[in-house]
């Protein structure tokens, strides 16, 4: 029987301690996104065949990490592939290219790549595409001070240059009347009582003005009958606006409910507003989205990185 010499064990133990190294190595975190690691043996299988240089490194770890938001993002939006639409659009593809789809087939198979795999990646980029213009939208951000300042300066240079662009919209002059639900007036009997004053109102018993001093727990309003003054109807809540604008002057509308409470509106008269400066700002505003919506476009993936917190770990 042959004996092993202690210069060989102890060979195979330096070699195996090199090996557990090496492997302990691999397995450290480079980086983190938002806590969840990204580990070395990620980023050396990232490199494949590439020389294992610094800046391959960086490629192949800021792949992995443009890779990890963009999945994480689709999972997070919700979306799903509609499998369907992918196959209408692959029979599209062929027709574009001049091909039926048995040819379309034989010419993925020639470049190796089997009809699922080809949907896949279809589906892929398309659930990509629906995230990239959420993303985008997300991570614009207009801050209304300098909305403000752009549409004051645009108005003034307009002005300035004689290229003014006046514009108006209708303005309501409204009077309405406020009822607060508690745990003694219901919806119902809210909705009743308004209903009870209306009647009053058009019998001839009392006024709106009077009703609406007597009623209405819009106490500044209901202080002076009611009258909210003019506005442009974008400055009120979206179902008393719809409400006003479907009313006729001089009519008292139906109860109805707003996120304030139960009213009753009576749209006293309108005309026609300046809304010349409304106009600039609007204009500002779209100015600054558009221009941030540019530039995220051009590399939505760093609006992703915008939004994440990534450690590098040396």
């Amino acid at each position: 029987m042959k004996l092993i010499s202690v210069k060989s064990l102890l060979m195979v133990a330096i070699t195996f301690f090199s090996v557990s190294q090496i492997a302990k190595a691999e397995e450290r975190v480079v980086a983190t996104v938002d806590g969840y690691p990204i580990m070395q043996s990620q980023v050396n299988k990232a490199l494949g065949k590439k020389a294992n240089t610094e800046a391959n490194r960086k490629v192949a770890l800021d792949s992995l990490i443009d890779d990890f938001l963009v999945q994480r993002a689709i999972k997070e939006s919700g979306v799903k592939a509609n499998y369907a639409y992918v196959d209408q659009m692959i029979e599209q593809i062929a027709a574009q290219n001049g091909l039926t789809y048995g040819q379309f087939l034989d010419a993925l198979d020639y470049q190796g790549i089997t009809l699922n795999q080809y949907r896949q990646q279809l589906a892929q980029q398309m659930m990509m595409e629906q995230v990239r213009h959420q993303t985008i939208g997300q991570s614009i951000q207009v801050e209304p001070q300098e909305v403000q300042a752009l549409g004051k300066k645009l108005y003034e240079e307009a002005k300035a240059q004689g290229t003014l662009k006046s514009a108006t919209s209708p303005e309501y002059r409204i009077s309405h009347i406020l009822l607060k639900t508690n745990p003694i007036l219901t919806d119902a009997k809210a909705k009743a009582k308004l209903v009870e004053i209306s009647n009053e109102i058009k019998s001839g018993k009392t006024t709106f003005e009077a009703a609406a001093k007597a009623n209405s727990v819009d106490y500044v309003s209901g202080a002076d009958g009611g009258d909210l003054g003019w506005n442009f109807l974008d400055a009120y809540d979206q179902t008393f606006a719809k409400t006003a604008q479907a009313s006729k002057a001089g009519v008292i509308s139906a109860p109805f409910k707003s996120q304030f409470g139960w009213h009753i509106l009576k749209v006293v008269e309108t005309r026609q507003g300046d809304r010349t400066k409304d106009a600039y700002i609007q204009k500002a505003y779209e100015q600054l989205v558009d221009k941030q919506a540019e530039a995220a476009s051009k590399d939505w993936v760093k609006a992703l990185k915008d939004r994440a917190e990534i450690k590098y770990i040396n």
